[in-house]
């Protein structure tokens, strides 16, 4: 499912500043996607609404909506969304197109019925407001969920102007929306917020179901009991919890927090500085898409070619060495690129945080969270290639040890007072992705050894 990075590398392939930079930009709006992209939106909303004298209560309280929207729908998303991936994958690779259309459907009917559903079961946490701030919520909570199901498709799609100009024109289109609609105060800055994410989520549909015609309404195969598998469900689930569990631990203690809107709350002294180093993602993972999801792809396609095929020892055994190499290279760059972004921040941390007219006080937890969020990027390609090698049962290690360390070491920080806080998070990213290159060097060693006895049993 790396159409996308091929695609892209077309650019690289011209030999010329242009081109590298059409490709790295391409590939940092892509794979931001909607998280970061929707951190900048509601970001640039905060600022020009500010110029416009939307006052600061209206839009804080539309910031933390937007917030725990995104990390409740991600979390409740992730148990399906790895377990779809590995369905749609598996489609692929069987040359069976015509299923995977309807079985989207099929999970875009299961994500409406469940997010719904929940969404529904929630609003008499929120009687104290108005009825339409409840249904734009729930409204909002359902199209999200349904986007991350189809964002799926994203990096398997040759189309890549067509998803950029979507995510271009949904933003845009959210920013001017939620703008236009100030005067209804938060309840407007969420309809702009929904109507941006349902152009989005309808712009992403379409060019889905253009690259693969559905036959059918509807199908639920993904749900049958050979497709189902446990630890891809598990991993999803833990993997965005893991991400997310630090702010909701800031978020539900009131020494740190505090109310906002009906029960939701904010951590004013946690929440901006790492919501702004998450935007310091976007170049590590530009590489990521262009390295692990396109050369090491490549590289691994055709390491299990030698082996399905006729190839000689020889050959089987270089394009291990090949593939192994790609993994490095692959993690090198990321460590480059992303490690020269961040200290660019670092020397000009100072100057941001006095533009965007906040505290000088936020520095310190600032330089912690661009540490943390940097070790997230390079944690992201060790688990995708642990999902190459097929090792669930180490990608699930990978995402057990996330879940419990942030949590852990989140409740620890808090203890330990305010000059701790951000070390959990930080700490956390990185004792899970030396654990997770621990866990890749140890399968690389006798990679064709290991790849044949797992060949003799799946047969």
């Amino acid at each position: 499912m790396a159409g996308i990075g091929f695609e892209l590398r077309k650019h690289l392939q011209k030999g010329s500043y242009t081109g590298m930079f059409q490709a790295y930009g391409y590939a940092g709006v892509i794979s931001a996607g909607p998280w970061i992209l929707s951190i900048l939106g509601v970001m640039l909303i905060g600022v020009i609404g500010a110029s416009l004298d939307i006052p600061t209560v209206e839009i804080r309280q539309f910031s933390t909506s937007v917030t725990w929207l995104m990390g409740t729908s991600l979390i409740l998303t992730g148990l399906l969304q790895l377990m779809f991936t590995r369905f749609v994958a598996d489609r692929l690779f069987e040359k069976h197109l015509d299923r995977i259309s309807a079985n989207l459907m099929g999970a875009i009917w299961l994500t409406t019925l469940v997010s719904g559903t929940l969404g529904l079961l929630s609003l008499p946490l929120f009687t104290t407001e108005s009825f339409s701030y409840q249904v734009l919520m729930v409204a909002n909570f359902v199209v999200l969920s349904n986007i991350w199901i189809v964002v799926i498709f994203v990096a398997g799609a040759k189309h890549y102007r067509m998803i950029v100009l979507a995510f271009l024109f949904g933003y845009t289109l959210t920013v001017i929306a939620a703008l236009g609609f100030r005067a209804l105060g938060q309840e407007g800055l969420l309809l702009g917020l929904l109507i941006g994410h349902s152009l989005l989520l309808f712009l992403l549909l379409f060019r889905v179901l253009q690259d693969y015609p559905a036959i059918e309404l509807a199908r639920f195969d993904f749900l049958k009991k050979t497709q189902i598998h446990l630890p891809l469900i598990a991993i999803g689930f833990f993997y965005n919890l893991g991400i997310w569990i630090d702010k909701f631990l800031f978020w539900l203690t009131p020494a740190t927090s505090e109310a906002i809107v009906g029960p939701l709350r904010a951590s004013l002294i946690y929440d901006f500085p790492i919501f702004l180093a998450y935007l310091s993602i976007i170049p590590g993972m530009a590489v990521f898409l262009l390295k692990i999801e396109t050369d090491f792809a490549q590289a691994y396609e055709r390491f299990y070619d030698a082996v399905r095929g006729t190839a000689s020892l020889r050959e089987i055994e270089y394009q291990g060495n090949e593939m192994i190499i790609a993994v490095r290279e692959g993690i090198y760059q990321i460590i480059k690129v992303q490690g020269m972004f961040v200290l660019i921040l670092f020397l000009s941390g100072p100057y941001v945080i006095e533009w965007l007219d906040a505290s000088q006080k936020y520095i310190h937890l600032y330089y912690i969270d661009l540490t943390g969020v940097a070790m997230q990027v390079l944690m992201l390609a060790i688990l995708n290639v642990l999902f190459y090698l097929d090792k669930l049962k180490e990608a699930l290690r990978l995402t057990t040890t996330l879940l419990i360390s942030n949590a852990l070491f989140t409740l620890v920080t808090l203890k330990m007072g305010p000059i701790y806080y951000g070390y959990g998070f930080g700490l956390s990213m990185t004792l899970t992705t030396f654990y997770g290159l621990y866990l890749l060097s140890k399968e690389m060693e006798d990679l064709e050894y290991k790849t044949f006895m797992m060949q003799r049993k799946n047969t």
